[in-house]
């Protein structure tokens, strides 16, 4: 899906606002402290119901306000079939589309978008759950049973921690609750391997052209020795599970190692090409999304020219131009982007100023 029209309401410096996006490329320029990422965060709140920024919705909320709202009409869709989400300060979430409300697993299906900002370089150097996060986004996506695993394994996880903290734990309650974990923890994992085996070559192709001095490889840990029966090592930590009060091994440990030669990718990479790497692995998940969905996701890219010299960034706004995607990408300086894109690019140059769109400019009338 595509947006055609956004309206935003009530979010941080942004009382209302409300554009018409172009279809592909999307420019949103301004100071630092205009506004422009808070546009990103209202797209965002679109696909999931939360900021990128933070986990705290009420700090999103304008000041003195009660709920922000964010609202899209679709691509495709008629004028009614909008998709709207508001959130309230309470942290009450409401979500419509075609006039009905739906769930957050509903509207995360609806229009997936891939961030790409200061925070994706914890992908690299970050700790292993935002590696985990980012394989179950790809997950939910490649495959329609993912989520009842993914939930499945998470009840089973909770209710073995519960028992290793009890202390005092009945063995045939014990080996209930290791089959269900077992069982979910396998299928789990078997989704996910297939999930980043799929993404591999993807992932591989665009980084050969994004950051071509460097080869980076890409391997999926599940959490355990795969070669050992996964009941024989829950057997052998057990008592080391009961001291430490949770399950020591499993899909909850899963990660994705990242080298360049022998070398851990985040000790070896400079911080512009982690960003590279980090887009790439990005820019392949969108792809494989389009691959398999017939659809493609929507890229939010926040202050795309840091961190990146010029070639680079030709290159990345290059690929960009040859994808089957919309972007909104913001910038203080966009005279460096609007050099690769041109005339022939279907975009716009959106100035904002103090949270209100100041002007508006479709890349056919900058360049005429």
């Amino acid at each position: 899906m595509r947006i055609k029209r956004l309206q935003l309401s009530n979010l941080r410096s942004i009382q209302s606002l409300a554009f018409d996006a172009s279809a592909d490329i999307n420019i949103i320029h301004g100071q630092n402290g205009s506004g422009k990422t808070s546009i990103l965060e209202g797209l965002h709140f679109l696909s999931v119901a939360r900021s990128f920024r933070t986990h705290q919705s009420r700090y999103v909320i304008s000041e003195g306000q009660q709920q922000l709202t964010c609202f899209a009409k679709i691509e495709g869709e008629s004028d009614s079939g909008g998709l709207g989400v508001e959130r309230t300060q309470q942290g009450d979430v409401r979500a419509r589309f075609r006039g009905e409300e739906i769930d957050l697993t509903a509207l995360a299906g609806l229009v997936p978008m891939q961030v790409i900002d200061s925070e994706s370089f914890t992908l690299l150097d970050g700790s292993p759950s935002v590696r985990r996060q980012f394989i179950d986004w790809g997950g939910f996506h490649h495959s329609t049973g993912f989520i009842s695993v993914w939930r499945g394994f998470q009840r089973a996880l909770k209710q073995r921690n519960s028992l290793l903290k009890r202390g005092n734990i009945d063995r045939s309650l014990r080996e209930v609750w290791d089959r269900e974990f077992i069982l979910h923890a396998e299928r789990l994992t078997e989704l996910r391997s297939a999930y980043v085996d799929a993404l591999l070559p993807h992932f591989t192709g665009i980084a050969e052209q994004l950051v071509r001095e460097v080869v980076t490889d890409l391997r999926f840990s599940p959490g355990w020795d795969k070669d050992q029966d996964l009941q024989t090592l829950l057997n052998e930590s057990f008592e080391r599970d009961m001291r430490q009060g949770f399950t020591s091994l499993g899909p909850q440990r899963a990660d994705l190692k990242f080298k360049v030669g022998s070398r851990s990718a985040a000790e070896h990479l400079s911080r512009g090409q982690k960003k590279l790497v980090v887009s790439a692995l990005k820019l392949a998940q969108g792809q494989l999304y389009e691959a398999t969905r017939g659809h493609s996701c929507i890229y939010l890219i926040d202050d795309l020219p840091a961190e990146l010299d010029k070639e680079h960034l030709a290159t990345f706004c290059s690929f960009l131009k040859q994808s089957n995607s919309q972007s909104f990408v913001t910038c203080v300086e966009p005279s460096s982007m609007l050099e690769v894109w041109g005339a022939t690019t279907d975009g716009a140059l959106l100035n904002v100023d103090s949270g209100q769109l100041t002007a508006k400019q479709t890349f056919g009338e900058i360049y005429e």
